[in-house]
């Protein structure tokens, strides 16, 4: 096992003391390419040229000697040291920390980023790093080869973001560029980068002074506290199918969270779509009416959160909408339902007025490889002041379950 490993960030600038004395003791000496041609290597020590950090952290405790890991920025900050220091590798690290790519973005830039969103963007799973650009006004994006700033815009489409990409930080080839999303893909850019992804409707009050918490949005207020809130919430202007109890029925069952893209066909007022949204997920709003998109739209902007609204009639609207996560079918029948499970969701939900409609929608559910749920939900609205009774509530609550073929 190695006696020692010190991890050292390199952000381009002099290494310190405390790291070229690190690398001078260095028996074993692992890194990118950039790393291991600077001077301060010693000649003697064994390199190893990075490539899979677990690979390389089993060389490394094999290894009988002082061992250091060199890379780019931070290390500790979506870095190396995670997996070093995983239990199956039994190392002791030290590390001497350097910049972050990201703080030195925002740093070109000029902006402050304690209110930004971070994500890691891999080619596999580069959507869900979208949807947070999508939800969300302020996202620093690492990136990778295949997942990059063209990609990343591509994927985007309509939601039109400034790009501020940041090349080769902290190296003689450093590049920043500022680019509106729609012209990103035109270009070719090199690895390594750094993206920051700004715009969006801001919403909700002037900022004033600084946040309490990384990553909330200055000037964003968190709004009102819980969530299936009552109709005044939303300007009282809501459906049949949007009263408090099903709306809050239906997200839990979908469950968004960050990273999601959810699809809300038949948005209505816009009141679960603004809910979603507020869970942190992006939204795509969907309805035949285009008063209720501009309805919704209004709704996300005084709620500070960010969502799409497509004007259009479900199915043929759905057929160019990005991949969804989980969707809320709040109007369309059984052919929606259809068009909705052949893009495999995690969860799709709806309601039903009737047994007879509730039954039609189970089948097209399971018909589309769903398990399905259905539930009756009675609800009554009491006047406290009498405590008689104001309004009730009956409805078919249908909840389909992606089944996961072995």
């Amino acid at each position: 096992m190695a006696d020692r490993v010190t991890v050292i960030g390199w952000d381009g600038s002099a290494l310190t003391a405390a790291a070229r004395s690190a690398l001078g003791a260095a028996t074993l000496v692992a890194g990118a390419a950039h790393h291991l041609a600077l001077p301060e290597v010693p000649p003697h020590a064994e390199r190893i040229r990075l490539g899979s950090v677990t690979l390389a952290a089993r060389r490394i405790a094999q290894h009988r000697g002082t061992a250091v890991v060199l890379a780019d920025g931070d290390p500790g900050f979506f870095g190396v040291v995670r997996t070093l220091r995983a239990p199956e590798h039994g190392l002791e690290v030290e590390v001497v920390p350097a910049v972050s790519s990201v703080a030195a973005a925002f740093a070109r830039a000029g902006m402050p980023w304690d209110d930004a969103q971070v994500v890691v963007a891999h080619s596999r799973d580069l959507r869900r790093a979208v949807n947070v650009c999508r939800a969300h006004t302020k996202v620093a994006v690492l990136t990778s080869p295949g997942a990059g700033p063209a990609e990343l815009a591509l994927l985007l489409g309509g939601v039109h973001r400034t790009f501020v990409i940041c090349e080769d930080l902290g190296t003689d080839r450093e590049r920043v560029t500022v680019l509106t999303s729609d012209k990103v893909a035109d270009h070719v850019w090199r690895d390594p980068n750094v993206v920051i992804v700004v715009g969006g409707s801001p919403g909700g009050a002037a900022a004033q002074g600084t946040g309490w918490i990384a990553g909330r949005e200055v000037g964003h207020p968190a709004g009102p506290r819980g969530w299936g809130l009552p109709a005044g919430a939303y300007g009282g202007a809501l459906g049949e199918g949007e009263s408090v109890q099903l709306r809050t029925a239906q997200l839990a069952r979908l469950g968004p969270q960050v990273g999601d893209l959810v699809w809300d066909i038949g948005t209505g007022g816009g009141a679960a779509a603004v809910e979603a949204a507020r869970f942190g997920a992006a939204v795509i709003a969907v309805d035949a009416d285009p008063d209720a998109c501009a309805r919704a739209t209004a709704l996300a902007r005084r709620h500070g959160v960010q969502l799409q609204a497509v004007h259009g009639r479900a199915p043929q609207i759905l057929e160019d909408l990005p991949e969804p996560d989980v969707i809320r079918v709040g109007a369309g029948g059984a052919e929606v339902l259809t068009a909705c499970a052949a893009r495999r969701p995690e969860r799709i939900v709806t309601h039903a007025a009737t047994r007879d409609e509730a039954e039609a929608l189970g089948r097209a559910l399971a018909d589309g490889g769903y398990d399905v749920e259905c539930a009756l939900l009675q609800s009554v609205d009491l006047d406290t002041s009498a405590w008689v009774e104001r309004e009730r509530s009956v409805v078919f609550l249908l909840s389909g379950y992606r089944v996961s073929h072995p």
